[in-house]
């Protein structure tokens, strides 16, 4: 149940030969998908669900392990697949049949996968790791070298990073704020989901896709995991916020025009059919990706074999609205799916079969008890409710039917949850497996313990006196350890400094402790700002860098000294620019070096300030004082040990 099991076609990038043809061939796939649910070739009377579980690979330091091939190679299953990055994994079960103990043979299924994907990934060395971001994951693991050497990725890096035209731009605010801008699509490899899918038959699939739009917003705010990314308190579900940042390909424009993202909830309800999204997908989306031309699905459909539609698959796949309609073939036969791509991967399996369930429950139940939802609720509340949900987590205020405003935790409790329940058994769900996942769900949101929530708590409870990289790798690390007895997320304890495998974890790389706090001028402005920055700051170098954050010099305290025999500011015209005081073209380190290299580098020169540099930006610094007060901490520790 993956994206799409189409191959693009090789090379460096499609050519406009390429796409003209499979163009076409994908307008002839949409007549055929017409054709289909006008003459009632797809399956009905059948429900089935399945899964996709992205995971990430740690090493022994609890940070990314690009060994996914190597793992890959080790497991020879198609249930697994690559994901963006080599440090991440994907697996999909077979679907399952919607009813009976069908959630439980989910769980019993994932676990078995999961248990093989572990064990061949610790004979490379790595853990498997199941949460929506990876706390220890830096902008360093999200280089092009780190991409899956999978075709398909590269060439989608290279289409959208084209009509882009210029870098990715991320900018997210919760309690801390992140603004940060990458080349690549790579950054969106910092997500990992619990994708589900729920199989709906042709003439339901409106009213039930509304009722998945409707039912995602709350779903979502019981079961947000994603409450770091580069070590900021960004939204409780920051995969949202990232996932549409990372991949938006819309340009600014010199005049107001309406651009719709890759990355969407949609814009409005469906009116009555599939088409509606596959016809608008196409219409607003150009093609970024081609494949060699396919069948002829009317010479399929003639011969009474379901056509494999390729090209509309395949273009499906680079268009990725939260709840996405997916064509597939079961058994012989064509089917229609909703795509859930909202939850996040972990905590741990029974919490991810728990949201699964309380998604298909509520979904179900929508239907059952109100039929038609986009009578009693716009679709700018469920719109705006996903949002919500996405950065607040349980403390969202969700609009519901008929208006009425009231806190997450409470609609859930009140009203979601009895009219999942409802939905489930109505389905055929057994009780137990019905009293036991939603019961998960029902425990979480009264303790209002989500993954969220534990990530900030633990992060909260180690202070601040370790280096944020130790915390990190202790969360990450206790993240693993807790995830494998497979108890629900609410009843675990916090994560404890020792978990992460001491200081030693810590100080690895100079990433993990420079100082990116910095405070710098531009080489035209006047020697006397740097003078009253240093005491203000009490720091002994200001580094000098242009309008497009590039280090061009540094400023040292002893620079200033030399002047103050000779520097008579009131005798001049023009004060004096700091490019007649910076040392020019200083010698640097790169973020992803060793500190051991970083402090030869200071002894080797002479040096008690390094910048910090990648690609030419200046991305932070070293300093003899920071290596000082690290020293210190780590004498003390081990003293005391």
């Amino acid at each position: 149940m993956g994206d799409t099991d189409v191959t693009p076609q090789p090379g460096d990038g499609p050519r406009m030969d390429d796409v003209r043809v499979f163009t076409n061939q994908l307008l002839r796939d949409m007549r055929a998908l017409e054709h289909m649910l006008e003459t009632g070739l797809f399956e009905t009377g059948k429900r089935r669900i399945g899964a996709e579980q992205e995971m990430f690979l740690v090493d022994s330091s609890w940070r990314p392990a690009p060994v996914a091939t190597q793992v890959l190679e080790t497991l020879r299953d198609p249930h697994f697949t690559p994901e963006l990055a080599r440090f991440n994994l994907e697996l999909n079960i077979d679907p399952i049949l919607f009813g009976g103990r069908c959630l439980s043979t989910m769980e019993t299924t994932l676990l078995g996968l999961l248990e093989r994907a572990r064990e061949a990934a610790a004979g490379a060395g790595a853990t498997v790791v199941l949460t929506g971001i990876l706390p220890t994951l830096t902008t360093s693991n999200l280089e092009l070298e780190s991409m899956s050497p999978s075709l398909r990725f590269h060439q989608l890096n290279q289409a959208l990073t084209t009509l882009r035209g210029r870098d990715y731009e991320l900018s997210l605010k919760g309690i801390d704020e992140l603004n940060l801008h990458h080349g690549s699509i790579m950054v969106e490899a910092c997500n990992t989901s619990f994708q589900v899918h729920f199989q709906v038959a042709p003439e339901e699939f409106a009213r039930l896709y509304n009722a998945a739009q409707a039912a995602t917003a709350p779903v979502l705010a019981a079961a947000v995991n994603s409450a770091l990314l580069f070590g900021k308190r960004l939204w409780r579900e920051t995969r949202v916020g990232l996932f549409q940042q990372s991949i938006d390909t819309r340009r600014a424009m010199p005049h107001l025009r309406e651009q719709v993202a890759r990355v969407s909830f949609g814009r409005h309800w469906v009116r009555s059919s599939a088409i509606e999204i596959f016809h608008e997908d196409v219409a607003r989306f150009r093609s970024v990706l081609s494949a060699p031309p396919g069948e002829d699905p009317f010479e399929a459909i003639k011969a009474g074999r379901a056509p494999l539609l390729e090209a509309l698959r395949l273009h499906n796949s680079t268009v990725y609205r939260w709840n996405r309609v997916c064509y597939g073939i079961s058994e012989g036969r064509p089917h229609l799916r909703i795509e859930n791509r909202v939850l996040p991967s972990g905590p741990t399996l029974c919490d991810e079969v728990a949201n699964a369930a309380f998604w298909f429950g509520l979904v179900s139940g929508l239907l059952e008890e109100y039929g038609d939802v986009t009578a009693h609720m716009p679709f700018e509340s469920a719109h705006t409710n996903f949002f919500a949900a996405a950065q607040h987590g349980l403390n969202a205020q969700l609009e519901w039917f008929g208006g009425t405003v009231a806190p997450a935790r409470r609609l859930i409790l009140d009203v979601l949850l009895p009219l999942a329940s409802q939905g489930l058994l109505t389905s055929g769900i057994d009780s137990t497996d019905v009293q036991h996942y939603l019961g998960i769900i029902e425990e979480r949101v009264r303790s209002g313990r989500t993954g969220a929530q534990w990530q900030l708590e633990s992060l909260a409870g180690m202070g601040t006196r370790s280096p944020l990289s130790e915390r990190l790798s202790a969360i990450t690390a206790a993240t693993a350890d807790r995830q494998r007895d497979n108890h629900p997320a609410h009843t675990w304890s916090p994560a404890l400094l020792s978990e992460g495998g001491g200081w030693k974890q810590s100080y690895l790389t100079v990433e993990h402790c420079m100082d990116t706090d910095l405070v710098t001028v531009q080489e035209h402005e006047p020697v006397e700002l740097v003078a009253h920055l240093m005491e203000w700051n009490h720091v002994r170098h200001v580094l000098v860098e242009d309008s497009s954050n590039r280090l061009i010099g540094i400023v040292s305290q002893h620079a200033l000294l030399r002047l103050v025999g000779t520097y008579r500011p009131e005798q001049m015209e023009v004060p004096m620019p700091v490019s007649e005081v910076m040392l020019s073209d200083p010698i640097t380190i790169s973020p992803e070096a060793s500190t051991l290299e970083a402090i030869r580098l200071m002894r080797e020169h002479r040096m008690s300030c390094l910048p910090v540099v990648l690609n030419g930006h200046l991305v932070g610094k070293v300093t003899e004082r920071q290596l000082m007060e690290i020293a210190g901490q780590l004498l003390e520790q081990q003293l005391r040990e």
